[in-house]
C-alpha cells in the first residue's frame, strides 16, 4: 500500500507491522521496498510517499513486486509524464 500527498520536495517512509512477519522478514519487506523506490525515483513527481508493507510481500517476486507499485503510482498520479 502506498499513501502520496503532493509537496515541494521529495520524503519517503517505509514501513511494516508485525503481521509482516518477525524483525527479519520485516526489514527484508521495508529493503524490498526502497530499492524499487531507488530504481524508479526520477519518475516520481515531488510529495510525500508513505510505503506500507503488506503481509505477502516476501512471497512475491521482485519484478512481480516492482510492477504493481508502479501500478499503484500511476492509479495516484505520482509518475511523471
Amino acid at each position: 500500500m502506498i499513501f502520496y500527498k503532493k509537496c515541494d520536495k521529495k520524503k519517503i517512509g517505509f514501513t511494516a507491522s508485525k503481521k509482516v512477519g518477525n524483525a527479519v522478514k520485516r526489514n527484508r519487506a521495508k529493503r524490498r521496498l526502497r530499492g524499487i523506490f531507488l530504481e524508479i525515483e526520477n519518475s516520481l513527481k515531488d510529495g510525500i510517499y508513505i510505503f506500507v508493507a503488506k503481509n505477502r510481500i516476501n512471497d512475491i517476486e521482485y519484478e512481480s513486486l516492482k510492477k504493481e507499485i508502479q501500478l499503484s503510482l500511476k492509479r495516484l498520479n505520482a509518475l511523471k509524464k
